[in-house]
């Protein structure tokens, strides 16, 4: 069986070949795919409970600009970034040609996913609001959804569009792999549909190649984005101290 073309880094195996060949693998072989970002690397060594849950992704992919950079300036090999943006692009003009899967979303709230249903619809892909959940306020520590499971396992959807906030989606993802009785392509991406939808800011697609996202995101909402973005710089320790081996020292 052909390996997965990945890169080690922080003990995490990031996807490193093309966005078609990610969505190929999860089409074919489902799977547990998620876009670590920079604020959530960065947290790694203090947050154990998101980092066991990034490394059980079957699917990680470099989301992060920093990472990459970091990475590429500092550690070989060189990987490319492949960004949740790149992949939503590329899974909204893919998926309505795939008559025989089947999609369910998972939303923060009513009005987004009415937002999300809307937009997929005009794309011509085959989605109801029944097909969608609206996930809880979930407790720090205990991201746990018995319902959604249930859910789930009663619509037996191909794919599952996890399309809640970073930190939290990771640990659902990876309970919702260890709990369904078979394997969806579960996609931890977050808000990468809002920038479609215009939920969130739009990021246009010069800037999201020039790792720039971040950039335009503060700009839009600086008191929102700005502390966020901060907790990225101890990635930059992380990458010097441990490369590609696991971070083993948490901070108490």
């Amino acid at each position: 069986m052909k390996c997965k073309p990945t890169i080690n880094i922080l003990g995490i195996a990031f996807w490193d070949d093309s966005v078609e060949s990610c969505y190929e693998h999860l089409n074919q072989k489902g799977g547990l795919m998620m876009a670590p970002s920079g604020p959530g690397l960065g947290s790694i060594a203090r947050e154990k409970e998101y980092y066991e849950s990034v490394q059980q992704a079957d699917v990680a992919i470099p989301d992060s600009g920093y990472m990459v950079l970091l990475w590429n300036l500092f550690r070989r090999p060189k990987i490319k970034r492949l960004s949740g943006l790149a992949f939503i692009n590329y899974f909204v003009e893919q998926f309505p040609r795939e008559t025989n899967r089947s999609l369910l979303l998972v939303n923060p709230t009513p009005d987004e996913q009415r937002a999300n249903v809307a937009y997929l619809q005009s794309l011509g892909v085959a989605i109801m609001e029944q097909d969608c959940y609206i996930a809880p306020l979930y407790a720090k520590g205990k991201v746990e959804d018995a319902a959604l499971c249930a859910f789930i396992e009663a619509k037996k959807p191909d794919w599952v569009l996890i399309n809640i906030g970073g930190g939290t989606q990771e640990i659902l993802g990876a309970y919702l792999k260890k709990h369904l009785s078979y394997q969806p392509a579960l996609i931890c991406t977050g808000a990468a549909i809002a920038f479609k939808t215009g939920k969130q800011v739009h990021i246009p697609a010069w800037a999201d190649q020039l790792y720039l996202g971040w950039l335009v995101r503060i700009a839009s909402a600086p008191s929102k984005y700005y502390k966020r973005y901060l907790e990225a710089i101890p990635l930059l320790g992380l990458i010097l101290k441990y490369g590609p081996r696991e971070v083993t020292h948490f901070q108490s």
